[in-house]
């Protein structure tokens, strides 16, 4: 097998995030994209002694589960994989995606031989195929279509010269952009919001902006529509090279009959060469810069470029599950790492004692300081800057944790201060499963066990997953003996015994079964 190399196969099973695995001689390949009972024929893009993958030519024969898609815009457009597949299937696919990533790494408690101690080295007992006891499950978006409250269109051209396009990315394609204008993972009001801004953009001949000779002017449109207060808000952005008559767009898009209501029209100008939305300087057009989205009874203000999580109703379940995992927080002092707009810090807020949220992007904790005033939140403070560094300034000690990093997880030396914190439960928050899946190890090494775990489908039609874990402290009542060290009675130097009569050492069992001392010497002598 060489890279380059064109084969066909039947999916085995999937692995998260999304690949189908073929086997082809002794080899597993990992085909982003295939579903399990698929047929496919599909060429080797890398070959290592650690995995081979490949990329998906042609789908030769449906998998027996697989129905039509409903949407018009599916097979061409990049992104969703998962829609020729009923909303149930795509639930027990991400279910066994999540337990073959995490089963083995999920580590077991169980007491140990004769001892009410717990053993801290072996892998989660499960029968094969079977779900571990503390998985929960998946649970499901309570909206299916039309979903996700926010949406970045890039202009571009689907092929080289032709008619203007608004959309999103062809398929396999870093230049083509397909027109979406009847996605079904938006609200109808996205379908007109596009339409209306493309019509106007060809209308006025200009050029969309160009990623290789970086020349031209229209580059993304970017909406977001709270589901539950149907505030809408629109930016168009673009770079400085020319100019448009922008007040006739609004004119436009004010004429239009959402079932929402656009309360902002705005004009970003974005000069980066980087193909994302940066903000190089924002104008008002009409009404307001902000939307106001209402969860759980709490009102929450979202900027264009602060981070919300793009399933509101879906976020609802996820932070319901967030407050049931971290259990009861009345008279409690609770770190909200990573916070983002405060979400989670405010749905806790109301029982704590005190909830400090820590977040490195300016603009959402700015927009998570008034949501608590709105909300009369006088319990909440809100700290802008890397969790690294803010940890060690931070004057409290917290009873509760809540971890929501971004996807790349926690940073080492980061995970290593929050584990000094002792506290007895964490929830972690995670959008990449597999980052999870590393965080746990340190995690799980420094006496922490995984007591629950489950997924909470905020993207439907995608491979993607939210994951929430509730990590607590092994109980140190069961799990390790507190015990009195008379340094008279042991054969120590004085600089060993450090001016001290007494110590307090814990001991509990090793990988081995031997019994291991923290904070003194080992039992059989030799320093731990």
């Amino acid at each position: 097998m060489k890279k380059g190399e064109v084969y066909e196969g039947e999916v085995l099973r999937t692995e998260y995030p999304g690949r189908g695995i073929v086997l082809e001689g002794e080899h597993e390949v990992r085909v982003k994209d295939a579903l399990p009972g698929q047929t496919v024929r599909f060429r080797i893009t890398k070959k290592n002694s650690h995995r081979c993958e490949g990329m998906l030519l042609d789908v030769m024969k449906r998998a027996g589960n697989e129905i039509v898609s409903d949407c018009p815009h599916f097979g061409r457009c990049g992104g969703c994989s998962y829609r020729t597949l009923s909303y149930q299937d795509q639930l027990k696919l991400k279910e066994d995606q999540m337990i073959r990533l995490f089963k083995p790494v999920v580590k077991e408690v169980a007491p140990g031989p004769g001892a009410d101690c717990q053993k801290d080295e072996s892998t989660v007992s499960a029968p094969e195929g079977g779900q571990p006891v503390w998985f929960q499950g998946v649970k499901a978006s309570p909206d299916v279509p039309a979903y996700r409250n926010k949406m970045e269109f890039s202009f571009g051209d689907i092929e080289k010269g032709g008619e203007l396009q608004l959309g999103l990315h062809v398929k396999g394609s870093f230049y083509d952009i397909l027109t979406t204008d009847d996605c079904r993972i938006v609200d109808p009001d996205f379908h007109l919001i596009l339409k209306c801004v493309l019509e106007w953009a060809r209308d006025t001949s200009l050029p969309h902006y160009h990623r290789v000779t970086h020349q031209g002017y229209f580059r993304h449109l970017l909406v977001r529509r709270a589901a539950n207060t149907g505030e809408i808000l629109v930016d168009l952005v673009t770079t400085s090279q020319a100019e448009a008559d922008l007040n006739q767009l609004v004119d436009r898009l004010r004429a239009l009959p959402v079932r929402g209501k656009i309360v902002g029209i705005l004009h970003t100008v974005n000069d980066s060469v980087a193909d994302a939305i940066n903000n190089g300087g924002t104008e008002v057009l009409y009404g307001s810069a902000v939307i106001t989205e209402n969860l759980l009874g709490l009102n929450f203000r979202i900027t264009p470029f602060s981070f919300f999580q793009t399933n509101s109703r879906g976020a609802e379940v996820l932070y319901d599950t967030v407050r049931s995992y971290i259990g009861d927080t009345t008279g409690k002092t609770v770190f909200d790492l990573y916070s983002g707009t405060g979400t989670i810090a405010q749905v806790l807020a109301p029982a704590a004692s005190h909830v400090t949220g820590v977040e490195i992007v300016p603009e959402a904790v700015e927009s998570a300081r008034e949501s608590a005033r709105l909300n009369g939140l006088d319990n909440c403070d809100f700290i802008c800057g890397d969790v690294l560094k803010v940890v060690d300034e931070l004057p409290e000690k917290p009873d509760l944790i809540v971890l929501d990093p971004p996807r790349e997880g926690i940073n080492p030396k980061a995970m290593t201060k929050i584990i000094a914190f002792g506290v007895r439960r964490i929830v972690y928050i995670s959008c990449k499963a597999t980052s999870l899946a590393r965080d746990l190890q340190p995690l799980q090494m420094a006496g922490y066990r995984v007591e629950k775990m489950c997924g909470v489908d905020l993207f439907p039609g995608t491979e993607h997953i939210e994951t929430v874990c509730l990590l607590s402290k092994l109980s140190e009542t069961k799990n390790h003996i507190s015990v009195k060290v008379d340094m008279d009675e042991m054969d120590v130097t004085a600089a060993e015994s450090e001016d001290s009569r007494s110590r307090r050492c814990s001991v509990f069992p090793s990988s081995s079964g031997s019994l291991k001392v923290s904070g003194g010497r080992s039992l059989s002598g030799s320093w731990w």
